[in-house]
């Protein structure tokens, strides 16, 4: 975390001016949403930008020869269904 921290004053209506050296270093532009997390006190901001998603891209891709959550509940619901009925 930076050193100096910026400052920026919440309206009566809850809005917050992001101050433009944390904007324009984030990409945060008119429409970006953002994720806030809370936690041990702190309130984090997370800038939803498409760098931000694309940082997500492989992170549930399967090993070889391993089963999706999906395809591992379809066999469990087939191997009931044939105790049911067979």
């Amino acid at each position: 975390m930076s050193t100096n921290p910026e400052v920026a004053c919440v309206t009566s209506k809850g809005q917050v001016v992001v101050p433009a050296r944390i904007h324009r270093k984030f990409g945060i532009k008119a429409g970006t949403r953002l994720n806030f997390q809370e936690g041990n006190g702190r309130l984090v901001a997370q800038p939803v930008t498409k760098e931000y998603i694309s940082s997500f891209r492989g992170i549930f891709k399967l090993k070889p020869g391993e089963k999706s959550t999906v395809q591992k509940l379809l066999a469990e619901r087939s191997k009931m269904k044939s105790r049911l009925h067979g």
